[in-house]
């Protein structure tokens, strides 16, 4: 026993010895407890909308009211043109469209059955099948409502009765809700986060671990050739496997590419600068291998459950939106979701587009900085 409990407290004592290795040990605990636990939440509100009322009726609103007091939608835009609400739809900014033709109310009125259109955006089938449901129960009770107003009135039964109130729904880009559509792409984001951030990380720091990074540092190249040689390999392998995820995808699970192809890779290698300043700070901070692992998984965690991959970012707490906006993950889902299933252009990803730009600027900014700071 007195040789059990030496090495016990030999092993002890090396844990703390290591307090990088201590801290990330007892970190990913508590980001699985808070991120598992507010995270994982199949509950669907204030689903970005816009309105188009060309009825503009005391009619009309009550229908909007309707919609809105279900807690499902929330009113964010009002457009004044079918393109602009197309716009709207296309460039993400929102997921639904209700469109109110300018005879609603006028329809409603001389008995006849009055219609509106709910345009979903079904790019993530998540938030449609949420938002196609509450829809159309929206329109059944609202006209349940009307029509035992109307009759309460009449004097008559309701048996019998059709509905006064025709809510047409219109499922866009992924109208059989199919999931791979949504999957495939937020794949190839954390496919490439995962990969080019570990592996930058481990590869400079098993040079300093294997004792040549000394050697290296007191050859002729400059530091920012170091840099560039080291993650070049890495580059080439993640456009290799956004190729092969494209590819696999649409052979077995039929995801369409409808947008550039050009478009989408010059997307990804803008994306690779912010993975790629990720591993090369994970590589000035840790001394082993090990230690850059432990670094690298308390941002896989983020990336999966607060960037739009799994759970819409709308249903999350607010805190953890705000969380989930500092992460380049969360743009570049986004971004290869509008090219690869809406085929829209970069004039509707602008926003994504700055944002990647500014995450690729500080991180690099920061690797270099640090790895010449480490070098000198």
């Amino acid at each position: 026993m007195r040789r059990f409990r030496a090495l016990i407290k030999k092993e002890i004592t090396h844990m703390i010895r290591d307090p990088r290795t201590l801290i990330f040990i007892f970190i990913m605990p508590i980001l699985q407890l808070v991120l598992l636990g507010y995270a994982n939440t199949t509950d669907i509100k204030n689903v970005s909308t816009v309105i188009f009322n060309q009825d503009n009726t005391p009619a009309s609103r009550d229908l909007l009211d309707a919609f809105q007091s279900t807690g499902y939608f929330s009113f964010n835009y009002t457009a004044s043109s079918q393109a602009e609400v197309n716009n709207l739809i296309g460039g993400g900014e929102a997921k639904v469209g209700i469109v109110i033709p300018p005879n609603y109310g006028e329809d409603l009125t001389s008995g006849q059955a009055s219609q509106a259109l709910v345009l979903i955006d079904g790019s993530d089938p998540t938030v449609a099948s949420a938002a196609l449901s509450a829809a159309e129960l929206a329109g059944q009770v609202h006209g349940v409502n009307i029509k035992t107003q109307q009759l309460s009135l009449q004097g008559a039964s309701i048996g019998g009765n059709t509905n006064p109130v025709d809510v047409r729904t219109d499922v866009l880009y992924n109208p059989d809700l199919l999931g791979a559509y949504s999957i495939v792409p937020g794949l190839i984001a954390l496919i490439l986060f995962q990969t080019a951030t570990s592996l930058t990380a481990l590869a400079i720091v098993r040079e300093r671990e294997r004792g040549t990074m000394e050697q290296l540092i007191v050859t002729p190249i400059r530091s920012w050739e170091l840099i560039l040689a080291k993650i070049t390999p890495y580059i080439l392998v993640s456009f290799a496997d956004t190729l092969l995820i494209l590819v696999l995808g649409t052979l077995i699970f039929g995801v369409p590419i409808r947008g550039s192809i050009i478009l989408l890779f010059v997307m990804t290698g803008l994306y690779l600068l912010p993975t790629l300043g990720y591993g090369l700070v994970i590589s000035t901070v840790a001394r082993t291998q090990q230690q850059a692992q432990l670094m690298v998984m308390p941002l896989m965690l983020p990336a999966m459950m607060l960037s739009g991959y799994i759970f819409p970012i709308a249903s999350l707490p607010l805190v953890l939106q705000y969380v989930g906006e500092l992460l380049p993950t969360t743009y570049f889902i986004y971004i290869m979701r509008a090219v690869v299933i809406k085929g829209v252009g970069l004039s509707l990803i602008i926003p994504q587009t700055i944002a990647l730009c500014i995450f690729a600027v500080a991180l690099l900014g920061l690797a270099m900085w640090r790895f010449r700071k480490n070098l000198d």
